[in-house]
């Protein structure tokens, strides 16, 4: 692991301020001189808090010199995804709609992170109101891929995806409604988890889809999401669909070895009419699981197709419903991508909607048959690696649907049915941009997924590698 604080993983550093080899100003200056370099070429931050953020660095110290640490965070430095509401702060949701918006309250995951003892960086970029696979935004720009900047990183969560992989953060808040952290996961090189459907309080986190969104983290390393969700995870008073089940202890799973898991390779769907270098990725992959002491399966799973559509169907409703006053009262404030997303979603009939939301359960019954055997399900992130901002800003076009259909093809039907899934750097194509795979888990066995995660990235350094500033 790099001795340079900006390079560190978060656990790493975390342990390091803890031990006052490093202190929360040095690193946090460390990240600020990246960000200086990194932001004019990735746009990666909607606000940088440079004074604020070494102001509080400063305190984190003084109060570590007294013997007072406020947890496991206590002085490191993080920026989220600027859906996240914090009181006092302007919370823009990637939108015009929002852009002087000042939370008059704090989001749960954010506040359980503040209360570990982490400070505030700024805000990260994101697609406006997060709808959108790609990363571009008509309002504040795209933002760019650090691996190659001509390239997407991918959405709803492209500023944190963008801003851990640079190193700029050492992790981000994202959120993942149709693929939103597990994408930018997958094009940027960086460890995304999509959380199951109430694991985390969504109270103060942006709504998109009632019943598909989920709070989730990117970070370097399984490890390091492990530890965040530990933290954030557990019943909430201000969210009723947050789940009372017990939190396991998420790092303790993350030292577990392979030896003794089933791993399921689907026999269609997640594997049809792949890149040939995701292909090549995948297989790569099967083989390091392999030697790491799992046993890989065919799973053959439910037409995923169906899921996929009726997760489309939902999400396009329930996007609708929250949007409509705006609509109607703003519609030129919206870029015409979304605007256009949003206004389908108001031609879903009631009772298409209804049937999407009485098949998850039989759907999810039938998934859960065909995985018994094993303990969690590898596929792709998405069939592509990452495609060049050019050639996927097709705006409102009659193409558009068509490419985000197929960015988001391998990531939506596990929204539907609300499980859980673990994003992994897995390798790179010859042209040097990162390919990640993805982990589908039981509901709430997200140890599981942390457990698989964590032992790969012990026998591979793809979650190491550190983009260069060209």
């Amino acid at each position: 692991m790099s001795s340079e604080p900006a390079l560190m993983s978060l656990t790493a550093v975390a342990k390091a301020i803890a031990e006052k080899k490093v202190s929360s100003r040095e690193v946090t200056r460390a990240l600020l001189h990246r960000i200086a370099e990194w932001q004019p070429k990735l746009n990666a931050f909607m606000a940088i808090e440079s004074e604020q953020a070494l102001a509080a660095a400063d305190e984190a110290d003084a109060e570590l010199a007294k013997g007072r640490s406020r947890g496991v965070l206590h002085g490191v430095p993080l920026a989220h995804k600027d859906m996240y509401y914090e009181a006092g702060k302007v919370v823009t949701c990637g939108s015009l709609i929002r852009r002087d918006f000042v939370a008059k309250t704090t989001a749960t995951a954010l506040q359980r992170l503040k209360d570990a003892g982490s400070i505030r960086l700024g805000s990260l970029q994101m697609v406006e109101f997060a709808y959108g696979p790609t990363g571009h935004n008509v309002h504040y720009g795209p933002v760019h891929n650090p691996w190659n900047v001509d390239h997407i990183t991918g959405g709803s969560s492209s500023g944190s995806g963008s801003a851990v992989a640079a190193r700029l953060t050492f992790a981000a808040l994202g959120s993942d409604t149709g693929g939103s952290i597990r994408m930018p996961a997958h094009f940027c090189g960086v460890t995304g988890l999509k959380t199951t459907v109430g694991r985390v309080s969504r109270a103060g986190a942006m709504p998109l889809s009632q019943s598909l969104d989920t709070v989730g983290p990117l970070a370097q390393t399984a490890e390091d999401c492990a530890l965040l969700l530990g933290l954030m995870a557990g019943g909430d008073p201000e969210d009723p669909t947050a789940s009372t089940l017990p939190v396991p202890d998420y790092l303790e799973a993350a030292k577990g070895s392979l030896k003794g898991l089933k791993i399921g390779l689907p026999t269609a769907f997640y594997v049809d009419d792949l890149d040939s270098e995701v292909a090549r990725i995948l297989d790569e992959t099967i083989a390091v699981l392999k030697g790491e002491g799992a046993e890989v399966v065919r799973v053959e799973l439910p037409d995923h197709r169906q899921l996929s559509s009726a997760a489309q169907i939902v999400l396009a409703a329930e996007a609708a419903a929250f949007h409509k006053r705006w609509m109607i009262e703003r519609p030129q404030d919206y870029g015409p991508q979304v605007l256009m997303r949003l206004q389908n979603g108001l031609a879903v009939p009631a009772v298409s909607y209804l049937e999407a939301m009485r098949w998850r359960g039989p759907a999810l019954a039938a998934y859960n048959a065909a995985v018994a055997g094993v303990d969690a399900v590898i596929a792709p992130a998405a069939p592509v690696p990452a495609p060049t901002i050019a050639e996927s800003d097709v705006g409102n076009g009659p193409g558009a649907e068509a490419v985000i259909q197929r960015l988001t093809r391998f990531t939506r039907p596990v929204n539907y049915l609300g499980l859980p899934s673990l994003a992994i750097p897995s390798g790179f194509t010859r042209a040097g941009l990162p390919v990640g795979m993805q982990l589908i888990g039981r509901s709430f066995e997200e140890a599981t997924l942390l457990r698989i995660g964590a032992a790969f990235q012990r026998a591979t350094d793809f979650h190491a590698k550190v983009p260069k500033l060209a």
